[in-house]
């Protein structure tokens, strides 16, 4: 198994693109909690506003759903 470095987009720009919703708008603007079972459970809430509510700028602003 190979593991990439971290911030290295030219080796996995797809996965480095796709973390970057969950760095800048989760991880930086929550007071998310420490415990690991307390932040699944609200990563699954934002996940689920992020693929549902949140306007998405590739699809023309529309909401995914």
């Amino acid at each position: 198994m190979f593991v990439l470095p971290p911030n290295s987009p030219r080796l996995n720009g797809c996965v480095e693109r796709a973390n970057l919703p969950h760095a800048e708008e989760f991880y930086e603007v929550t007071d998310s909690s420490t415990n690991i079972a307390e932040l699944n459970s609200e990563l699954l809430v934002w996940e689920k506003v992020y693929n549902v509510v949140h306007p998405h700028q590739s699809s023309g602003y529309l909401m995914p759903k």
